[in-house]
């Protein structure tokens, strides 16, 4: 069994009767993500596939105002190279990738804004249930000018077709609450934060007494239909984003709470 994850002050990991909970502790950050908190949600998942003891996985935020809002936009300050913005796309996909493939269902409880990376994460839960005031989307061609990871794009496709992709990233909207349940990036939604804990623990208990074997086979058989696209089909890609001037304006200009000026270069 891998060494047991304990929590830390940015990310709380609790177990209690059988079923797991991460909660995202930046609040002050709208729960934006960094790559120490990534890395410990991988860890969490994989510990989960060995103790056979939990049943499910619970993913929440703290606080009623966001989910996660993606990554720390402070953490791409060190990026210079080529192979920064690829180890970092490396990184989400493989991160990514792990949570979607925890063998255990994984419900996400999303109160508020569910953004960028941070809706990439509840792309990879298996239930996602909000509340009235959630939002989900992927403003990045309006703020940061990078892109999504491949597998997030494809994880997308997907969940929501390819016009409804092009739609939201264009537009660089967030979905309210009812359309995003009309498109299946919510499957339920609840009136306020209480009733949502209740309802992602009662879901929770309910999908930890079914037979094991069964939800993970059928989780596992369904995220083997998607196609994913591969590293090297989408490096290419990865770099005309991360290596653009547009980046470097869009990071400077979230950081410092003024509106971009993108050229297309």
């Amino acid at each position: 069994m891998n060494a047991p994850v304990t929590s830390t002050e940015d990310l709380i990991y609790s177990v209690e009767d059988g079923i797991a909970r991460i909660t995202f502790n930046r609040p002050q950050a709208r729960n934006a993500l960094t790559f120490a908190m990534y890395e410990q949600m991988a860890a969490i998942c994989e510990n989960i596939n060995q103790d056979h003891s939990i049943k499910a996985l619970i993913m929440t935020g703290a606080g009623d105002k966001a989910f996660a809002s993606g990554t720390d936009i402070s953490q791409f300050r060190a990026f210079k190279t080529a192979q920064d913005a690829l180890d970092y796309e490396a990184r989400i996909d493989r991160v990514l990738g792990t949570l979607e493939q925890c063998r255990v269902p994984v419900i996400a409880a999303i109160a508020g804004a569910c953004t960028g990376g941070g809706a990439g994460i509840a792309a990879c839960c298996d239930i996602r249930i909000g509340t009235e005031a959630t939002r989900i989307g992927f403003p990045i061609a309006r703020t940061l000018g990078n892109c999504l990871s491949m597998s997030n794009i494809s994880r997308l496709v997907s969940l929501i077709g390819p016009a409804r992709t092009k739609d939201l990233i264009f537009k660089a909207r967030l979905v309210e609450a009812p359309e995003a349940l009309a498109l299946g990036l919510l499957n339920e939604v609840v009136p306020d934060v209480e009733t949502l804990q209740r309802r992602a623990t009662e879901t929770a208990k309910l999908v930890a007494g079914h037979a094991p074997f069964t939800l993970e086979v059928t989780k596992e058989a369904v995220r083997r239909i998607r196609r994913t696209l591969s590293r090297e089909e989408g490096e290419d890609l990865i770099l005309r984003a991360y290596m653009s001037e547009d980046f470097r304006e869009g990071m400077d200009a979230f950081l410092n709470k003024r509106a971009p000026n993108f050229k297309g270069k």
